[in-house]
């Protein structure tokens, strides 16, 4: 995702803290059954009534999946296809959106650990003169200000696919693509922010520092490092690629607010802020291995997670969450901490979390239908209790 520090919201980004009405999705609750390898107590059957509820927050189909010591659940709730009406396979695929965000900070901080790279860089030393613009300047920002979202620089903004309306424009546009430099110089453009601030252009210019450093694309990076290591066979990155591969989580979307449903499912994202496609179990084991330490030295996993900073609107979310480099933390209600980073793109949301000993997560996709304009506010907020339910149970 892209998370938007404004109430904004559009094809990159995912929350915006407003209030928003609940509207059931019509003749899509009733999920199947639950699927458990621990079917003692009521887990099960919560976990079940949990997807029923994020369904019921305008959402076309939601898969949900656990895993604890004690085992793997998981539930799903509504269909993967509005036409077929089939129910959302176990594994499906979906865009994680800005879960991408933490696959690249975990590069930026190998590379930090081979001592190729240091936090305290300039992007000046690395992207000489791309950072210019008023206020902004990159011989003044470190690569830690970007995974942390305090650099001052704002959303790119621009890209043609956000303007659409009608079916035929997205049909027109969903190819499009844009290289990195001139996302940048979008931003460039924009006004400075101050403080804290989420910004997908941090990660863009992320994604571009790995490649200067590596001499390889951040793609090729983020798979021998991350993806092939760990066995996440569902995880893919697709470039330009518009797919979106099957078995799927199909995404529909109202492009006006009086617009018919539009299949938007498919289109080019190839950016390290939100492009990346998984699967809700590869999501946690990728969250399980990172916290488990076994992506980073305890030196890199310390600075990836002590150094955080409360995270704006998005604590109206998420309860007193606070944002490292390149990864969040919240409170669960039963007072326990744990670490995550949800995702929306395209009405495709992802919402998870991993407890501190990397021991047990919890990852949720959701096929919102809401409209333009109307952010996802309750919708994560109903994937949170879903979380806040299961993880507090361990």
């Amino acid at each position: 995702m892209g998370f938007r520090a404004t109430i904004r919201k559009n094809w990159r980004s995912g929350v915006a803290v407003v209030a928003a009405g609940a509207v059931v999705a019509a003749g899509l609750s009733g999920g199947a059954a639950a699927q458990t390898v621990d079917d003692r107590g009521d887990r099960p059957k919560q976990l079940q009534r949990d997807a029923d509820a994020v369904l019921a927050t305008e959402a076309s189909g939601v898969l949900a999946s656990v895993t604890t010591p004690e085992g793997r659940q998981r539930a799903r709730s509504g269909v993967a296809d509005l036409r077929t009406k089939q129910p959302v396979p176990w594994d499906a695929y979906f865009r994680i959106a800005s879960t991408t965000k933490p696959f690249v900070a975990t590069v930026v901080l190998q590379l930090v650990g081979e001592g190729r790279l240091s936090l305290d860089d300039k992007v000046e030393r690395w992207l000489p003169g791309l950072v210019r613009g008023d206020g902004m300047d990159g011989r003044e920002i470190s690569i830690r200000q970007l995974l942390q979202h305090t650099s001052g620089i704002p959303e790119y903004d621009g890209v043609a696919l956000e303007q659409v309306t009608t079916p035929e424009g997205w049909r027109a546009e969903r190819f499009r693509t844009y290289e990195p430099e001139e996302l940048v110089a979008m931003a460039m453009r924009q006004e400075p922010v101050e403080g804290w601030s989420y910004s997908n252009t941090n990660y863009v210019l992320a994604g571009m520092v790995i490649e200067k450093v590596t001499g390889n694309p951040w793609q090729q990076e983020v798979h021998q490092r991350i993806i092939e290591p760990l066995g996440l066979r569902h995880t893919l990155i697709p470039g330009t690629s518009a797919n979106l591969p099957e078995p799927r989580l199909s995404v529909y979307k109202r492009l006006s607010p009086d617009g018919p449903l539009t299949d938007i499912s498919e289109y080019a994202a190839g950016h390290p802020d939100s492009s990346m496609i998984s699967t809700t179990d590869d999501v946690g084991r990728f969250f399980r291995a990172l916290l488990g330490g076994k992506l980073l030295r305890p030196a890199e996993l310390k600075q990836m997670t002590e150094q955080t900073v409360p995270a704006g609107q998005y604590q109206q979310v998420w309860k007193d969450a606070r944002y490292g480099l390149g990864l969040m933390k919240r409170k669960l209600d039963c007072g326990d901490w744990v670490w995550f980073h949800a995702g929306g793109v395209w009405n495709s949301l992802s919402d998870n979390a991993v407890t501190s000993d990397g021991r047990a997560s919890a990852s949720v996709a959701i096929a919102s239908l809401l409209g333009p304009g109307v952010p996802p506010i309750e919708q994560y907020q109903s994937s949170a209790a879903l979380i806040d339910h299961a993880l507090c149970r361990t």
